[in-house]
């Protein structure tokens, strides 16, 4: 499926980083891009939230939600992504995020 990209607003970005386990798949992302180890697999990355369903809540609200944003780009079995065509956008709220790690909330990530 074809998705015309525009510029992600600031708003998106932090919608895109409002939940744990998004922050995580970014993060993810970030070094797997940066080691060449793509795409990441979003079954072996650790899910910290309390939902009954941590998977499933992330095939069918997560993935869906950065995918339309247009930073990940997901594989049609939902099991495997890569940066998608505004990755590049949020990489640098990501590297922000992931510099100053040591003066955030312990439970940001």
């Amino acid at each position: 499926m074809s998705k015309e990209v525009t510029s992600a607003s600031f708003d998106s970005h932090l919608d895109a980083l409002g939940h744990i386990d998004r922050r995580r798949l970014l993060l993810a992302l970030l070094h797997a891009n940066a080691d060449g180890d793509l795409p990441v697999d979003v079954e072996q990355l650790e899910h910290a939230t309390a939902e009954k369903s941590p998977r499933l809540s992330m095939h069918h609200v997560h993935l869906p939600k950065l995918d339309d944003h247009g930073f990940i780009d997901a594989s049609l079995n939902h099991y495997s992504v890569t940066p998608g065509p505004r990755f590049e956008e949020i990489k640098p709220l990501l590297e922000l995020l992931e510099t100053n790690r040591e003066q955030l909330p312990d439970d940001w990530l």
